[in-house]
């Protein structure tokens, strides 16, 4: 059948299960959203204040629900604006097709308004980036930019129309999505990382983001059971196994538990499970894990020996590998070594001090959502807070900018989640910083009817930079302080949601318990202490077992 460019994004949309996309409208992509006008009963719309709300919402929705992210944008301004929510989803594995509109072919080259090379621009952020200018290529790049987006280690792929390839027709066929198979790990590297495993003594699990991504929990859970060992995670990792479970020692690096940290440089086996050793997990590397043999589990090869060198590795899904060494391993008894990192964990229990404090704050919301909330955050101390107290005990349920730390992420996210998983309760958790970046997607919230709940911790500064200057600077608080006499209130209500500023543990009670019944955008705005810090803490560049914590910092 003949379609247009337009109708053929929408037939290919739908094709591969998108019913929800974000977006913003403009001149190059006014052919798209006629089309989409059509379309509205299968695919909703929703309409952000910011197009980078809308590729934070696209990636929210991807995390929280497994699927594939849509966000729409005109061209110039409006494709570069989602740019810095396609470096998220590119440093934390998020599956999303960013679809673009540019200038009719006969402009591209020529500085027409509102052109811009958004391909060339996202290309190193990105898994893909096509343009197409010719409609008879429209439909098979639209598939194929979802099957890159699924498929292996997954991410953005970005899609740019020109204005002639939306209105021009081609004869159109429908088609069933495309399944691309899982890399098979190798025999070798399986026998060999078995043998590693049945001949340690004081082995320790530790947990990454593509457990999350490949769905591997159930086989984690097995895993760390046959192996009889403790498990940390990673911020994206949470939730792949359970932070209930009384195996798991909390999350690793510059600002996990001391359990976890000592144990990891005091392990003589290390299992990495969909994790990519950052910079802010391993701290010195060249002291990371140094009495330890690593086994690094992970789809994606180029991430073997990238930053830590390993003594065995296994390229596959970890959920498949897992699958495998659960039956082949030794069922093991290492309670002496478990008992000895269960000590740490009591010995240096993370702490919730005196008064009100972000800990607080989010151990309030693990109470009143038992433990059943979607959590997002925004970057910064409360991130790290809501990593550390709130237990989350399934996968997809924190959401949170690891790779890039983009500021302003949360919101726009929160807004994707609630859309994905209309009867969850979500909780946006901002410092006020961030909440300045793009809290113009509160009105999104609101034309939207979204129930979500966004927590605002607000010491008046840039809490972690302003942390790092305390600690390392001198305490010169250089362009830290936000007192500024903004009325967070004040602008969530203008914008048509409800809002409450609370300053004491009773009041936030209170304010929680009436935001969580509230069937429409609630900001609670929660003032503590400006120099309240986030601990433990492992320095720059200083070794894992060099953690520190407030007590040190007294003494």
């Amino acid at each position: 059948m003949q379609l247009n460019g337009s109708q053929i994004l929408m037939e290919c949309l739908i094709e591969q299960g998108v019913d929800t996309v974000f977006g913003y409208p403009g001149g190059a992509i006014l052919n798209v959203y006629d089309e989409l006008y059509k379309y509205k009963d299968k695919i909703k719309h929703i309409l952000t204040s910011h197009e980078q709300g809308a590729s934070h919402a696209a990636d929210g929705y991807a995390r929280s629900s497994g699927k594939v992210g849509v966000c729409f944008a005109t061209s110039g301004p409006g494709a570069t604006n989602l740019v810095t929510g396609i470096s998220t989803a590119y440093m934390d594995s998020v599956p999303m097709v960013a679809i673009t509109c540019n200038v009719a072919s006969s402009l591209l080259g020529k500085d027409s308004f509102q052109e811009v090379d958004i391909a060339g621009i996202v290309t190193p952020v990105t898994k893909y980036a096509f343009i197409v200018e010719d409609v008879n290529e429209l439909a098979a790049t639209i598939r194929k930019a979802f099957e890159i987006a699924r498929s292996g280690r997954p991410g953005p792929v970005l899609v740019d129309i020109t204005k002639d390839a939306t209105a021009n027709t081609c004869e159109y066929e429908p088609q069933k999505p495309n399944k691309r198979d899982n890399i098979k790990p190798e025999e070798k590297d399986l026998d060999e990382a078995v043998e590693l495993i049945n001949q340690s003594k004081k082995p320790f699990i530790f947990v990454g983001g593509g457990c999350v991504i490949s769905e591997a929990s159930e086989e984690l859970k097995k895993f760390a059971e046959l192996l009889d060992a403790p498990v940390c995670d990673s911020l994206m990792g949470k939730g792949a196994f359970p932070g209930t479970d009384e195996r798991y020692t909390g999350m690793l690096g510059m600002h996990g538990s001391k359990a976890s940290n000592y144990g990891v440089s005091e392990c003589d086996l290390l299992v990495a499970i969909g994790a990519r050793f950052s910079d802010r997990v391993t701290g010195n590397t060249e002291k990371f894990a140094s009495n330890a043999k690593i086994i690094h589990i992970d789809l994606d090869a180029a991430e073997i020996n990238k930053n830590i060198v390993v003594d065995s590795s296994i390229v596959g899904d970890a959920k498949e590998v897992l699958q495998i060494l659960n039956k082949r391993i030794k069922k093991a008894d290492h309670s002496e070594w478990v008992n000895h990192i269960k000590e740490y964990a009591k010995k240096y229990p993370l702490i919730i001090p005196d008064g009100f404090s972000g800990p607080y704050i989010v151990d309030e919301i693990y109470k009143q959502t038992k433990g059943d909330a979607i959590v997002v955050t925004e970057v910064g101390q409360h991130q790290m807070w809501a990593a550390q107290h709130y237990r989350y005990g399934k996968p997809r349920t924190l959401l949170s900018s690891g790779g890039l730390g983009t500021m302003g992420y949360g919101l726009g996210a929160s807004i994707g989640a609630q859309t994905a998983n209309p009867d969850k309760t979500v909780v946006n958790i901002a410092g006020d910083g961030c909440f300045r970046m793009n809290m113009n997607e509160i009105a999104t919230a609101v034309r939207q009817e979204l129930p979500l709940v966004e927590v605002i911790v607000n010491n008046h500064v840039l809490g972690m930079v302003r942390q790092w200057q305390s600690l390392f600077y001198g305490q010169r608080y250089s362009a830290t302080v936000l007192d500024d006499g903004v009325d967070f209130v004040k602008l969530a209500e203008a914008m048509g949601a409800k809002a409450k500023r609370v300053m004491s543990r009773e009041e936030f009670k209170a304010a929680l318990s009436e935001a969580l019944e509230c069937k429409t955008p609630y900001v609670v705005d929660c003032i503590i202490d400006s120099d309240d810090k986030v601990f433990p803490m492992v320095a720059p560049g200083k070794a894992l077992d060099e953690v520190f914590d407030e007590n040190d910092v007294e003494n």
